[in-house]
């Protein structure tokens, strides 16, 4: 089998991703476009996995009814791929060109993202306890609670509200979920265990909402979204075409009411555990910032130090954390590393030092440091159903690296 010349290219295509992800923004179509060859692809290796999804989202029956398939490298991009129907139904209409998916808690390293910029601003430091800046978070267990804990999922709350649905089902606004994070319990000592909180995600959008004065969806487009020329791309889906969104397959709960995924109400109330909503080629453009330390279209939307620091194992700086979650569980700040052997990895060849995150609707993004590659898989099957899927997809863009 042919193989392509992977040092030189490697060397050769570092010295030009800065150049080519400083014109990605400007002309607002996502990365520039590169063959699988420019920027060491195997082809026939990655047709392997547009063979799949074709295969899953073929006929009214198929396990997984809508995907996009987003690769790239060095600054520049393979064509997304879209396969399947816009919805889940039986009848749905194929796949928009422009459909923009739900990206539920792909969601929410966005959200960390935000709260970085404060840090770099010096308006807020991880060291410091959640208390600070959120008085009326305090308890047991609560108290010693730092921000570092909720940027890192290791602060002991839960990671939904007991009465998550009711309060769906009410279409309360996001003041009441704030509200009720702030007085939950913690069922840990902070620092001691590592458990997934979406209501640690929340206290995290509260804070930077009290620093900067702004909503956390104006905050989000303002310092994140606009500067990165994404149009695509938002926190709610206001002011998109309701026509351009791909309907998810929803979980029983959600079934038969107005609150669900696919509902107006959830839609637009842009939730910072998981309201986001993008194509593949905009987030590419997020994956190309991050594989460039922070750079992005000619400017610098985050410092290299918090790149770094985002994308490296925060669990190294807790005394009290014990070793096998540490080892074999890693998290940066808001960034998840590959939990590689454990049954929540995203693939069996990438190693612990890929990060990226999941989404509960059928999303998988990662990005690999020592590839400077990512994969995108957005889809609208429920990924609980089947997770392997994914990884399936994962495995088989991995190889495709030379």
């Amino acid at each position: 089998m042919d193989r392509l010349p992977t040092r030189r290219l490697l060397l050769s295509s570092s010295a030009g991703m800065l150049a080519a992800t400083a014109t990605a923004a400007k002309a607002n179509m996502g990365l520039p476009e590169a063959s699988p060859e420019d920027i060491g692809i195997h082809p026939r290796r990655l047709a392997r996995a547009h063979d799949l999804l074709e295969q899953w989202t073929k006929g009214p029956d198929a396990p997984m009814p809508g995907a996009a398939l987003a690769v790239g490298r060095f600054g520049k991009a393979l064509k997304p791929r879209l396969f399947g129907r816009q919805g889940p139904e039986p009848d749905a209409e194929p796949i928009r060109p422009d459909a923009m998916f739900y990206m539920a808690s792909v969601t929410k390293p966005v959200i960390y993202s935000c709260g970085m910029m404060l840090v770099e601003r010096g308006q807020l430091n991880l060291s410091d306890p959640v208390s600070r800046y959120l008085p009326e978070y305090s308890g047991k267990n609560k108290d010693e609670a730092r921000v570092l804990h909720l940027f890192t999922h290791a602060s002991g709350l839960a990671d939904e509200l007991p009465d998550n649905t009711e309060l769906r089902k009410a279409h309360a606004p996001l003041s009441v979920f704030v509200d009720k994070a702030l007085k939950s319990p913690a069922s840990f000592a902070p620092g001691t265990s590592q458990s997934y909180s979406s209501l640690a995600t929340i206290l995290t959008a509260e804070i930077v909402r009290r620093i900067s004065g702004m909503p956390i969806d104006e905050f989000v487009r303002k310092e994140f979204v606009d500067p990165l020329g994404l149009k695509s791309t938002g926190l709610g889906s206001r002011g998109f075409d309701r026509a351009r969104i791909v309907r998810c397959t929803l979980p029983e709960y959600q079934k038969g009411g107005d609150f669900g995924w696919n509902s107006r109400y959830w839609q637009e109330f842009g939730s910072p555990t998981g309201g986001l909503f993008s194509t593949p080629a905009d987030f590419g453009v997020v994956c190309g910032m991050m594989l460039a330390g922070g750079l992005s279209g000619g400017m610098r939307l985050l410092s290299a130090a918090t790149v770094r620091m985002m994308t490296t194992n925060r669990l190294d700086d807790m005394p009290e954390m014990p070793e096998p979650i540490r080892r074999t569980k890693p998290w940066g700040l808001g960034w998840r590393l590959n939990h590689l052997g454990q049954s929540d990895s995203w693939g069996d060849l990438i190693g612990r030092e890929v990060y990226g995150h999941t989404g509960s609707s059928g999303n998988v993004v990662w990005m690999n440091p020592a590839t400077q590659g990512f994969c995108i898989i957005f889809s609208n099957y429920l990924r609980s159903r089947a997770p392997w899927r994914l990884v399936h997809i994962s495995n088989i863009v991995a190889s495709a690296f030379e």
